[in-house]
């Protein structure tokens, strides 16, 4: 698909790997199929290195090892590298020990599966084990894990692939390309004239489909990332309770938040990944945090209503990409 641009065309292509939408636009179209084949080969990796849903992963290897020092491969260290400094910069707010919170919450395969079991859950408060009691050792190469705590690299790990994937090919060919993960998309070299266009959206799908509490909103960012998270994403029913797969590291429950999503543009989008589910868990004294951290975000409360922070990306017609949390 080629979508037009002010001075030159973009194409673009689209589908699904790590359980999400994959979207790569790239602003020289000839590079479309070479770009597509390292942004492949990239998110293939990722997922047999930080995959908690797949037994033979490495991430599944360290939740396994019991208190034992695992040897692990730089990707996955790197990845956890990341999702440690996120749980450092939001006192906690993103933590990467809510496994087993995950896990009870019945979150512990495909979301299609999960959206199949009906079954009702008793949701018990219990503070996670915490970030703090991970430790990895440079010097080794290993990680060690407590008994008993199991990581989920969910909440930082498509985001900082996204911006991998959007600076290998973009050095490589070099040219302007997008990468979208879900509600991840980074950037990376020249944009196009007027910046990448992207669609926030509190539900996926064209929007004439969108119900009728649903909002949008166009903007533009020339480089860095924007993230969404949400609680409409991956919601669903279990018995008499409604779920959300945003837990709140304090109760180890799925987050009480007045905000249905929150989006955030930043330097990249791990940073926009962080601070958007910060923003969530932290509930209604997230817009004065962001304003303090300088980041330009929407959040949209449960009702519709939409709040903004200074210096948010301008909006712009005709989006390049579709945002969802």
């Amino acid at each position: 698909m080629t979508v037009s641009t002010t001075d030159r065309p973009t194409a673009a292509m689209d589908w699904r790997a790590l359980g999400t939408r994959v979207r790569l636009v790239t602003t020289d179209p000839a590079l479309l199929d070479s770009c597509n084949l390292l942004l492949a080969r990239h998110l293939a990796e990722v997922d047999a290195a930080c995959s908690r849903l797949r037994a033979d992963s490495e991430l599944s290897a360290l939740n396994a090892a019991e208190g034992r020092p695992v040897k692990v491969s730089p990707l996955p260290a790197e990845a956890l590298a990341v999702a440690l400094r996120a749980a450092r910069a939001t006192d906690g707010a993103v933590d990467p020990t809510v496994g087993s919170a995950m896990e009870a919450l019945g979150y512990d395969r495909d979301f299609t599966l999960v959206q199949e079991d009906d079954r009702p859950v008793r949701l018990t408060v219990k503070l996670v084990p915490g970030w703090s009691l991970v430790e990895p050792a440079r010097a080794t190469n290993t990680v060690t894990l407590p008994p008993g705590v199991s990581l989920d690299l969910g909440a930082t790990a498509k985001a900082w692939a996204a911006d991998k994937a959007a600076h290998m090919p973009a050095r490589a060919a070099d040219c302007g390309i997008l990468v979208g993960l879900g509600g991840d998309t980074a950037v990376a070299g020249e944009p196009p004239a007027g910046g990448w266009r992207i669609r926030v959206q509190d539900e996926t799908g064209p929007v004439d489909d969108l119900p009728a509490h649903g909002s949008y909103a166009t903007v533009g960012i020339r480089s860095g990332g924007l993230a969404t998270s949400g609680t409409t994403a991956r919601r669903r029913r279990r018995g008499d309770r409604h779920l959300h797969h945003m837990v709140d590291p304090r109760t180890g429950t799925p987050a009480a938040t007045p905000w249905r999503t929150v989006s955030v543009a930043a330097a990249t989008c791990a940073d926009a990944n962080a601070a958007s589910t910060a923003a969530l868990v932290k509930g209604e004294h997230a817009v004065r945090r962001l304003s303090r951290l300088g980041l330009p975000a929407r959040l949209v409360t449960h009702d519709g209503t939409v709040v903004t922070t200074p210096g948010r990306p301008s909006a712009t017609p005709s989006p390049d990409a579709e945002l969802t949390s």
